[in-house]
């Protein structure tokens, strides 16, 4: 008896689809993946992030909460937590169009949900497809992981983030506390 194969969904398949009950839906690796909605300090964690970012790149480009991509054109359709994408990028995208490739820089809040494994391939993509810097921020732990090209820094909470997205040092404590 043999193994049945099942195609992988593309992303004009995957818009197709209806919304879940609960959560939102993405695309990963031709699977359709369920996500739950993020919860209050999550979302808080988002904002500041959001915020502060919108301050330190005012005029260089778009930052978005939920920020929609496509890293790989045909079976991938995600959301980055917090995303920026320069100025150049974003007037190239239609109304009615993702981005295509990662967003410059990545923001992804930990959620006890979240698995070293999802973190991990959701940052080789990025990494491969456009992105210049990929956060992981941890609020149990109260620090940032930050990853350009091969190389990973780990801030914690006394510590200044240097990130090459960034005109300037962000101080981690901003991220966990107003």
């Amino acid at each position: 008896m043999g193994a049945t194969q099942t195609a992988l969904m593309t992303v004009a398949e995957f818009l197709e689809i209806p919304e879940p009950a609960t959560g939102y839906n993405e695309l990963h690796h031709g699977e359709v993946v369920t996500m739950a909605f993020p919860k209050w300090g999550h979302e808080q964690i988002q904002d500041r992030i959001q915020m502060l970012l919108k301050a330190m790149l005012s005029g260089k480009g778009v930052v978005r909460m939920e920020m929609a991509f496509r890293p790989l054109p045909e079976h991938e359709l995600w959301r980055a937590d917090v995303g920026f994408v320069t100025a150049l990028r974003a007037d190239s995208i239609g109304e009615d169009e993702y981005l295509t490739g990662a967003p410059d820089l990545v923001v992804e809040v930990l959620s006890p949900s979240n698995t070293v494994d999802e973190i991990n391939d959701k940052m080789s993509i990025c990494l491969e497809n456009g992105c210049a810097s990929f956060w992981v921020v941890d609020p149990k732990r109260r620090r940032v992981s930050v990853t350009e090209g091969d190389l990973t820094k780990h801030y914690n909470l006394a510590a200044w983030i240097v990130c090459s997205v960034l005109p300037e040092e962000l101080a981690v404590r901003s991220l966990f506390d107003a």
